[in-house]
């Protein structure tokens, strides 16, 4: 009874018409439901691990069989087009046939085919290229060689004798009874000057190479120098001398050839020749103190190259070598004063012996630099050391070891600083110089003269305590402080 009465449970109803059914149907129907009960819990399951979790991995879409083949008829038309364009191309420039064309009779021109695969091959020939001193020379420039030859019998060795000893340079011959330029770094501080010719003067015997040197040797007399455009002229006793041929260096491009010759390292290795191309005009760099116009060149400029000749093409000097980078990080920087700004000076020095019309203060001194500063207590600016008499400073009242902070109200903390300011000025001007004397401020006017010296430099003076122990107990931590010039 009991398992009449399971027979005829709920379970025994369609759930879907409510008519009774067999154990048949029902078996079937459990079947059903428990097979896909199976597959929900299969599918809760294999869901399980990525709940809560975002991750984007985007598939490549799968390509139909007639997309596949659509892609495919697409690629060779692509390719089939590419190459009639490249084909009809080349004919309508080069007026042949690469492949080959058909005469009267249908056969193919193989010999326009073979004259069109010359003529590619000729386009792609870099055997003949020139290297790049060759793309910088003008069509009709001279070689190296003609133009070493040409001016090495005018570049000339500077040797100096100085209190720490010997220093050497280079120079460049400027008239043929015995004018030469070269830096005036180069004679600073020469307590005698030398010019020794190249060999190319010496006469041909048995005489040894000691005996040839020394006939070679001239002693030069300092006809004047310059140091804030760093040139200086020498005279020696000789005559049928070859002087340079001077160019133009406002003809100068970027780019164009530029060859340097001079005596790096000492005169063991005078006339060395380096070239390159140059790489700059009008650079304005500061050297030492001195704000100078040069021209850059990638030419090796060395020690000892300082004062000689930078060339141009044309065997003409378009510079005069004065300073390189010394630096571990970089090469190929090396500089040369234009010879057109140098020209101006040079007639000046050779006709007066210093520069004409350049407004002078009347001081020489040193910088007061900021370690100095802040172990004395004592502001930046420029120290002086000494006074010209009868200079517009004495006049002025302007004393040994005061310094000078500012000029026409703007700070000043060096020479090379309070010079831009100065040389902006004419002589005759009055300029207010702010200096410090004693712990205090003070204002002082100043009539400009000219100069007529190596003014306004800083002095290589050997003094122990570099003339700051003046300063040594005046206790002012911050003088800037009370100046109103401190943060």
């Amino acid at each position: 009874m009991n398992g009449s009465n399971n027979d005829f449970n709920k379970n025994n109803f369609d759930p879907y018409t409510g008519q009774r059914i067999n154990n048949e149907q029902q078996s079937a129907q459990n079947a059903y439901q428990q097979q896909n009960s199976y597959a929900h819990n299969q599918q809760q399951y294999a869901n399980g691990g990525n709940m809560n979790e975002f991750s984007y991995n985007p598939g490549k879409p799968k390509k139909t069989i007639g997309k596949k083949i659509l892609t495919g008829v697409i690629a060779v038309l692509s390719v089939a087009a590419i190459g009639t364009t490249s084909i009809v191309g080349y004919t309508l420039i080069t007026g042949k046939n690469v492949v080959g064309t058909s005469n009267s009779n249908g056969s193919v021109n193989a010999k326009q085919s073979e004259d069109a695969s010359s003529d590619v091959k000729s386009t792609v020939d870099r055997s003949n290229l020139p290297t790049i001193i060759q793309a910088a020379a003008p069509a009709d420039a001279l070689s190296i060689p003609e133009i070493v030859e040409k001016v090495s019998p005018s570049v000339v060795g500077i040797s100096c004798i100085t209190s720490s000893g010997v220093s050497t340079g280079s120079g460049v011959i400027l008239s043929e009874d015995g004018y030469i330029i070269t830096n005036a770094h180069v004679i600073s501080g020469a307590q005698s000057i030398s010019v020794v010719l190249p060999s190319s003067y010496g006469e041909v015997s048995d005489s040894s190479s000691a005996d040839l040197e020394d006939n070679l040797t001239f002693t030069a007399e300092k006809v004047g120098s310059d140091e804030q455009t760093d040139l200086a002229v020498l005279k020696i006793d000789k005559s049928g001398l070859t002087p340079a041929e001077l160019g133009n260096s406002a003809d100068v491009q970027v780019g164009e050839l530029s060859i340097v010759i001079g005596n790096p390292l000492g005169l063991d290795l005078a006339n060395s020749v380096t070239a390159g191309i140059i790489s700059a005009k009008d650079r304005t760099i500061t050297v030492e103190d001195r704000t100078m116009n040069l021209m850059q060149t990638d030419a090796a400029v060395n020690n000892g190259n300082s004062g000689g000749p930078l060339i141009n093409a044309y065997g003409q000097v378009i510079g005069i070598t004065s300073a390189k980078v010394s630096s571990s990080v970089a090469e190929g920087l090396g500089f040369a004063i234009p010879i057109d700004e140098a020209l101006p000076i040079i007639k000046d020095l050779m006709e007066n012996g210093y520069v004409t019309g350049r407004p002078s203060l009347g001081i020489t001194g040193t910088d007061v630099t900021s370690a100095y500063s802040s172990y004395y207590g004592i502001p930046q600016g420029f120290l002086v050391r000494d006074v010209t008499e009868g200079s517009g400073a004495e006049k002025a009242g302007i004393q040994q070891n005061d310094i000078i902070i500012a000029i026409n109200d703007t700070m000043v903390s060096s020479i090379s600083e309070l010079n831009d300011i100065k040389n902006k000025c004419k002589v005759g001007d009055t300029v207010t110089l702010t200096i410090y004397r004693n712990g205090k401020k003070l204002d002082v006017d100043v009539v400009l003269g000219e100069s007529a010296a190596e003014e306004e430099t800083e002095t290589d003076d050997q003094q122990d305590n570099n003339g700051y122990d003046n300063y040594d107990n005046y206790g002012y931590s911050n003088p800037f402080g009370s100046y109103g010039f401190g943060n």
